[in-house]
């Protein structure tokens, strides 16, 4: 079997990695493009490494985006976001990815789809997934994006160039509202218990449960949450048993595995980050734990950040009764695994519901390499 080599460049976007094409160099035809993913990122890996690919073996690595023309009105490009599966020929299209959104500014500028003079771009990006307008600001020199400069995130060493990202009426990405059943708080009936749970769509939806229904410490590491077994499985229950509700699945088996995310949530308290450091409940307003396709994020989904603070604004939400925060803010700072994201949501109540009018958090992006990646050769040849 040949290889075929495609255009493609590699992006850190926020926590996240993943591969960039323009849709000029995909083939339409999505059993094919599906076929040149995989490949691309060197899935599926039974051993969960994906060392014949350019993925990093879990969520955060294994991903790709498509930009193109815009096709809505309001935007200078259209971009079009993959999860890849690690260890199955799976890719999903039915989610955004935050982090990476961070990286489609970016990228245009660098490719010539868009341009500035020096100073602040502003790049409106139409994200085709959940057919909403992302706004992103950043700096620019002399055609390019600039990637140096002091501003940090938690879970990424170094720093970079700021990057603002307004994901403007984030509610109902891809179900009927912010509030998909227009409950605050939904009852899973599952093994003869009762879970509470607060079903939020915000730039992506997310099952938010309480670390106390479950009697679990969430303030350990990843790898202690996924070495329980049991755990894991009856969140994945939970999370397919929400997704039928909201219309996600007509049934749990055919939920696909990028959304809906469920996380962990609970009140602030004191934790160790992946990189050592002693957090405590002053330095954060609420704790999360977030699955991703069936893994525990190092970090927290960047949409699952934003999706989180939207439901800290909701009264009556799970969210809304762990968070620390005074009921006026608007901004939250989440707890994670590798350290502190901050989250803005302007979110009111609007009659007898709640409405977000936009999301906000600041990332960093930086192109890792250009050039060709080789894939396997796929149906339909080349793009």
């Amino acid at each position: 079997m040949t290889q075929v080599f495609v255009p493609a460049a590699f992006y850190r976007g926020g926590s996240s990695k993943g591969v960039f094409f323009h849709a000029r160099d995909c083939p339409p035809d999505r059993d094919a493009l599906d076929s040149m993913l995989l490949s691309a990122l060197g899935s599926p890996d039974p051993y969960g490494r994906q060392l014949d690919g350019l993925g990093g073996g879990s969520s955060s690595l294994s991903k790709a985006v498509i930009i193109g023309p815009p096709t809505h009105p309001e935007a200078d490009v259209d971009y079009t976001f993959a999860q890849v599966a690690v260890d199955r020929p799976v890719v999903d299209w039915g989610a955004n990815c935050g982090n990476l959104s961070s990286a489609v500014g970016p990228f245009a500028v660098d490719e010539g789809l868009v341009s500035f003079a020096d100073g602040e771009a502003l790049v409106r990006i139409h994200q085709v997934n959940t057919k909403k307008i992302i706004h992103a600001r950043f700096p620019v020199h002399q055609d390019s994006a600039v990637t140096s400069g002091d501003f940090t995130i938690d879970g990424v060493s170094g720093s970079g160039a700021r990057i603002s990202l307004e994901f403007l009426s984030p509610g109902g990405s891809v179900t009927s509202g912010l509030l998909p059943t227009g409950k605050a708080i939904e009852i899973i009936e599952l093994d003869g218990r009762s879970f509470e749970v607060s079903i939020v769509d915000a730039t992506n939806p997310v099952v938010f449960v309480a670390a106390g229904q479950l009697g679990k410490d969430i303030s350990t590491l990843p790898d202690v949450i996924e070495a329980d077994r049991d755990l894991m499985a009856l969140l994945d229950r939970l999370r397919r048993l929400a997704a039928v509700r909201i219309g996600l699945g007509v049934s749990p088996d055919s939920v696909g595995l990028a959304n809906p995310k469920i996380a962990v949530i609970a009140s602030p308290g004191i934790f160790t980050t992946l990189d050592g450091r002693r957090l405590g409940p002053a330095e954060h307003d609420i704790a999360v734990r977030m699955l991703s396709m069936e893994r525990v994020h190092r970090a927290v989904t960047l949409t699952g950040a934003m999706c989180l603070a939207a439901a800290c604004g909701i009264r009556g939400s799970l969210a809304h009764r762990l968070a620390s925060t005074p009921t006026e803010a608007d901004t939250f700072r989440v707890g994670h695994p590798s350290g502190v994201v901050a989250a803005g949501a302007r979110v009111a109540a609007n009659g007898a519901g709640w409405d977000v009018a936009s999301c906000t958090v600041y990332r960093t992006a930086r192109r890792l390499m250009q050039g060709e990646v080789a894939v396997a050769s796929f149906a339909g040849g080349q793009p």
